[in-house]
């Protein structure tokens, strides 16, 4: 069985990593995956009536304010809330640690114009600005003893070096320090009651109170202040990532008005059933997948695909929950359940996505618990073998509390994992819906990407194409007799050509004779006339002597009349608008592209010289495609492969990274480790690019921590020992690393 839970009262990501692996040691539980900027743990295993109070207990025997509760219980009290309070869910009155619940409340639905339901958006932003456990007016006590205890510390500098008055100095710092440390001594003191003395409050404890000890005042209470002003930085940054991945969430309605007894009246959007009918009003947004029954409108899909034009709506047509109605009033019948529409997956996956872990942050975690050990016992050696050779204790205990505050590895724990959060976040505006932060890692690495081509590269739908004359008719005329001798047809291309002529309002005849030749195309008598409509083969047999034309991708249908050929209709599968440009796009990345399908070899062919795609291969059936993939990762590395249909599955599945249109197969969807929401292949480039930079972040943030961190161990090793560079190594780095990851979520890099 598997469970998710919220953990409040969690601000270490370390801290949180330690409590992840508690969890998964415990007796039943066979693995706890955190998700530490959604505070979500997922639990896999037997749960009894005591697992609760058990896992409760060894995450406060690590964290003691650390509050782990099941999250339907979470969402039950804010519904609550929603039915039996008159304030907004973004009131003042909330406390912070319902912040989780915060991410879940809804817009006012029923609202009458697109500008009020994105000012209920706004105000899910601002609700999430800070993510610590406190009501807004501790915030307001937070920042005011912020202020208070920098003000002190100034005052401190000021006397102490300027006016050197080092008494009324000392007690300036004392009272800095006691102001600004007081939540990391409160920490402390519960810590090591529970017999915890190595968490980053402890050992920041000990190196500023050594800092006193020896005399380093204001080395001191700049570590508490720093380390303050760090906390504040990653709780922004995290936030602000945290809103972007659970902005989908937001997008769930809460109430429809549905047809119930010969009358619409509202109801809750958990009894929408398949088949009932929804009217939809100008500014509500749509609570279920379905076809408009009656109306027209304009509707605002940006929030479902990224795509920020409103896309026209008539009756017949498909409509996804999640989009917002700018016109008039339209109804709707509904496709499926509200549990089970677009927006209710869509918002699932991507809070299932963001704890999904890449290989890089599972190294990390694996670096913290060895980390924190190495760096704790350098400082105890060097206080204690350089001390007793020298005999100058002060300067090598000053290097070894130096040691102390760097040795919390928070900076990689947090910045790292986060990245791939900011990714998916930056996605999920955009329409990509990645699985888990191992598919943004996975294909950052890809170096080719293979496209199926029915309905990925091209729409899917056919249609005429060309029709190239002779010159002894008219284009208009020569698709006017084809269609008419092909309107008895049920062969998809003639049908293709027949609707062409309607769209074209030509008027057909009626054959006086016609056959269809199976294979090959139809014969007719038309207007006293003998007629062949069909392929290569028909005007072979037939002894015609076919024109000289430029080779064409699609199905060919060449007419002939009296036995002389006039011309020839290509009838094919439009290529999709952002084909060229997205190709193009990754070829100037240095990315090799491929094209698999099941269509002849000669239209794959021709399909992949228009676009520039570099290996075209046709006639594939499915296990065709998997060697294929294979013996593109052989040459070339590892490949992502982006299909739609149902036998597009398992090459899905056997690619490093699987992609699938949105439009395509249920299958497809399953197998595929990312999703394209509006089915165009420029979001499998935005995709690439938003992959790449994740990964560089992470990267970039691993090798500048370290590098920081070892630079500062290699001075206090070799006696020039500064607290003011450990802070920034620990505190200082941990902002650089945190706004670097948050910095993926601007999708203007990305377009």
């Amino acid at each position: 069985m598997e469970k998710t839970f919220i953990i409040n009262e969690l601000n270490c990501a370390h801290c949180g990593a330690k409590i992840e692996a508690a969890l998964g040691k415990l007796e039943g539980i066979e693995s706890a995956v955190l998700n530490f900027p959604m505070r979500t743990i997922k639990i896999h295993g037997e749960f009894t009536d005591d697992t609760l109070r058990i896992m409760n207990e060894t995450a406060r025997s690590i964290e003691p304010d650390v509050e782990i509760i099941p999250r339907e219980h979470h969402h039950e009290k804010h519904h609550h809330h929603h039915e039996h309070s008159g304030d907004c869910c973004c009131g003042h009155d909330h406390e912070h640690h319902h912040g989780e619940a915060h991410e879940h409340c809804h817009e006012h639905e029923h609202s009458h114009s697109h500008e009020h339901a994105h000012s209920h958006e706004h105000e899910h932003a601002h609700a999430h600005s800070h993510e610590h456990s406190h009501s807004h007016g501790s915030e307001k006590s937070e920042v005011v003893s912020l202020v208070c205890g920098i003000a002190l510390f100034a005052a401190a500098v000021v006397t102490g070096h300027i006016l050197s008055k080092e008494v009324p100095a000392l007690v300036l710092y004392a009272a800095a320090y006691l102001i600004l440390g007081a939540n990391i001594l409160k920490a402390t003191v519960k810590n090591i009651r529970k017999g915890n003395f190595f968490d980053e409050n402890a050992l920041m404890t000990v190196a500023t109170l050594g800092a006193f000890a020896i005399g380093e005042y204001a080395e001191a209470v700049g570590v508490v202040l720093f380390f303050r002003i760090g906390e504040m930085f990653e709780d922004f940054a995290v936030a602000r990532s945290r809103k972007a991945i659970t902005a989908a969430a937001a997008l769930r309605v809460e109430e429809a008005e549905v047809l119930r007894n010969g009358s619409f009246s509202v109801v809750e959007a958990d009894e929408i059933q398949a088949g009932d009918l929804l009217r939809i009003k100008t500014g509500e947004r749509i609570a279920a997948d379905g076809i408009v029954e009656s109306g027209e409108s304009r509707v605002d899909t940006s929030a479902v695909n990224g795509e920020p034009v409103p896309m026209t709506i008539r009756s017949g047509d498909r409509v996804l929950s999640g989009c917002i109605n700018l016109g008039g009033t339209f109804t709707l019948r509904a496709e499926s359940a509200a549990s089970d529409s677009m927006i209710a997956k869509l918002a699932s996956a991507v809070e299932d996505a963001s704890a999904a872990k890449p290989k890089i942050d599972r190294f990390i975690t694996r670096f913290a618990k060895v980390y924190t050990p190495i760096v704790i016992a350098a400082a105890a050696l060097t206080a204690v073998i350089p001390s007793l050779i020298t005999g100058d204790w002060t300067k090598w205990i000053h290097s070894a509390l130096t040691f102390l505050v760097i040795s919390c590895p928070c900076a990689l724990v947090l910045s790292v994992p986060l990245a791939y959060f900011s990714g998916i976040g930056a996605a999920s505006k955009l329409g990509i819906l990645f699985k888990g932060g191992d598919s943004v890692e996975a294909l950052g690495k890809v170096k080719v990407i293979a496209f199926d081509k029915t309905g990925t590269i091209t729409d899917g739908s056919f249609s005429v194409t060309a029709i190239d004359s002779c010159g002894r008719l008219s284009e208009s005329e020569l698709l006017r007799i084809c269609g008419s001798c092909e309107q008895t047809s049920t062969h998809p291309v003639a049908q293709s050509i027949v609707e062409r002529c309607k769209h074209d309002g030509l008027a057909l005849d009626t054959p006086e004779k016609s056959g269809e030749l199976a294979g090959r195309g139809v014969s007719a008598e038309l207007g006293g006339n003998s007629v062949l409509c069909g392929n290569e083969r028909l005007m072979a047999e037939s002894g015609i002597e076919l024109p000289a034309l430029d080779k064409a991708a699609g199905s060919v249908v060449y007419i002939a009349v009296n036995g002389k050929a006039e011309g020839r209709i290509v009838v094919s599968d439009k290529l999709k608008k952002s084909a060229a440009s997205a190709i193009n796009g990754l070829r100037r990345a240095g990315i090799k592209t491929a094209l698999f399908t099941g269509d002849k070899p000669e239209n794959a062919q021709i399909t992949a010289e228009k676009l520039g795609i570099g290996t075209a291969l046709g006639g594939l059936l499915p296990d065709g495609k998997l060697e294929a993939l294979g013996k593109l990762r052989e040459q070339h590395g590892p490949v992502m492969f982006v299909g739609d249909g149902i036998n597009d599955g398992p090459v899905l599945a056997g690619a490093d990274v699987g992609g699938a249109m949105q439009s395509g197969s249920d299958l497809a969807l399953e197998a595929a480790d990312a999703i394209f929401m509006n089915s165009e292949p420029e979001s499998v480039l935005r995709a690439k690019r938003i992959a790449d930079r994740a990964l560089r972040v992470s990267y970039f943030n691993i090798a500048f921590a370290l590098a920081v961190k070892a630079a500062v161990l290699v001075l206090g090793l070799i006696g020039h020992p500064s607290m003011w560079f450990a802070v920034f190594a620990d505190s200082g780095v941990a902002m650089i690393l945190v706004m670097n990851s948050v910095r993926l979520l601007n999708t203007k890099k990305y377009l």
